[in-house]
């Protein structure tokens, strides 16, 4: 039984529908003083959360979940996390600041015999699950929003953590080059970025991210792309968060299109993680 979490509806119902499992009746109220509450039906002895945790309370309701369904009889729970937060907290950063990635999973990992994640920010960050951790890579599946006919088509990850994601990208495309560029960030939304040593002019540049929050990175990039005198630029990103004014951004920026999948439920959101998630159940 699929147990779906308040911001993964759509990719719960998704999965579902891959797998052939059904989908447990869950309900989500919240107390007067604030506190919130979930109710799942009987799920049977195999369980699988499916819940991003997109805030503190989602992360406090995805514990609640795992709880809920042990007390409704699930004597196996499989944790599925298509966005997990804080995820990019994962070291610290100055003296006496928390590893924030890694006290989530702690405290996930109490709940549950097994968690798979999508595309987090750093791989490593499954090895601070106390149980069996997967990362899932659902990026590939971006390439098939994309246009056919790209032209020479680069795929460019904004900076060298991402260029894993660009590679899943343009291998589902089945064509192109990779490349990526060189990041400073000198605060949390002021960021350089230096040009990559890849020709871009009368090309389609697809510019592919695990994240995009605030925009800043990826309208940077864009910049210097059309600077290059790139043909069309496109943006594929797996986890649409899209923050503030990030979607009005990038449009400005003058990309063609944006992608993104269901971890994060967006107007973009157009590309589903749910085969990706089913290959590894």
């Amino acid at each position: 039984m699929i147990v779906a979490g308040s911001h993964s509806q759509v990719l719960a119902t998704a999965l579902a529908e891959e797998t052939g499992r059904r989908l447990a009746g869950v309900e989500f109220e919240r107390f007067p003083d604030g506190e919130g509450i979930v109710r799942v039906d009987e799920v049977g002895e195999s369980a699988i959360v499916v819940a991003s945790t997109v805030s503190d309370r989602a992360h406090v309701e995805l514990l609640q979940l795992q709880d809920a369904v042990r007390e409704a009889g699930a004597t196996q729970v499989t944790t599925v996390i298509p966005y997990m937060g804080y995820a990019r907290q994962d070291h610290a950063f100055a003296a006496g600041e928390p590893v924030s990635a890694r006290a989530m999973a702690r405290a996930i990992s109490t709940g549950t015999d097994r968690v798979l994640t999508v595309n987090p920010h750093e791989s490593a960050i499954c090895d601070y699950f106390d149980v069996p951790a997967t990362a899932v890579d659902a990026a590939h599946r971006l390439a098939g929003p994309l246009p056919d006919d790209l032209t020479n088509p680069l795929f460019v990850a904004p900076d060298e953590g991402a260029v894993d994601a660009a590679e899943s990208v343009a291998a589902g495309y089945g064509r192109g080059e990779t490349d990526y560029f060189e990041k400073t960030r000198r605060s949390g939304s002021d960021v350089e970025i230096t040009p990559s040593d890849a020709a871009v002019a009368d090309r389609d540049v697809v510019v592919v991210d695990d994240i995009v929050a605030t925009g800043t990175t990826m309208s940077e990039s864009v910049a210097v792309l059309q600077d290059g005198d790139a043909r069309r630029v496109y943006v594929a990103c797996v986890h649409p968060l899209l923050a503030r004014n990030a979607y009005l951004r990038l449009t400005r920026a003058g990309v063609e299109s944006i992608h993104g999948t269901d971890t994060l439920e967006h107007p973009v959101s157009e590309v589903s993680a749910a085969p990706a998630i089913a290959a590894e159940l």
